[in-house]
């Protein structure tokens, strides 16, 4: 059988329905933090693709035009500067 002093001692140690109370509400709000983050996570990783896709567009475009200023210099017999 418990006595008094047991059942103080139970009380203590474990957790109220306060305590469990305070550990949903934190939960909540740790939930919508942890969401958040992965949107704001999903946006970056959707801009650095999109960057991705932009920049070998550039430098494709950008070795195209040098191929053919050096086509239009060798036509025209000039020497570029390095």
């Amino acid at each position: 059988m418990l006595t008094d002093q047991d059942i103080d001692k139970l009380t203590s140690v474990l957790a109220s329905k306060n305590d469990i109370q305070e550990i949903k509400v934190d939960l909540e709000g740790l939930k919508e933090l942890v969401q958040g983050l992965i949107v704001s996570s999903d946006s970056l990783s959707k801009s650095i693709s999109e960057f991705t896709v932009e920049y070998a567009a550039i430098s494709n475009q950008l070795s195209r035009h040098d191929q053919w200023i050096r086509q239009i210099a060798e036509k025209l017999d000039l020497k570029l500067a390095s």
